[in-house]
């Protein structure tokens, strides 16, 4: 067997990370049985665009594109409702006229079984 190199086992550990959250997540809050209660659908650049204009500071506006994309990258591989919890979480940080000055509150620290990844 071919020993695994140290960027394959980060890799594989971001992968289990991920996998824990999900399956964290899930056992929090299952899935709900309500196909007629979707959400409108919206693009990211929309997002952006409002959670821009619902930032408290000029600083934590330059923020958003990074944040949005970071939720963005992953969203195919997570439940629908852990991405919402994640841009409420990034609503929430850009409108506390502290962020990022107060880095040691976060949305995830919200209560025990609540990740946020």
């Amino acid at each position: 067997m071919t020993e695994l190199n140290p960027y394959q086992k980060d890799a594989i550990g971001q992968a289990a990370r991920l996998y824990g959250d999900i399956q964290r997540f899930q056992r929090t809050w299952p899935a709900l049985n309500s196909i007629h209660d979707t959400a409108p659908p919206f693009t990211w650049s929309q997002l952006e665009r409002q959670l821009s204009s619902l930032s408290a500071t000029p600083e934590s506006a330059t923020l958003i594109h990074d944040l949005v994309s970071a939720t963005r990258k992953q969203a195919s591989y997570k439940p629908a409702e852990m991405v919402l919890r994640e841009i409420l979480c990034i609503a929430s940080a850009v409108m506390d006229e502290t962020f990022p000055s107060d880095s040691e509150a976060s949305c995830s620290d919200a209560g025990e079984g609540a990740p946020m990844t």
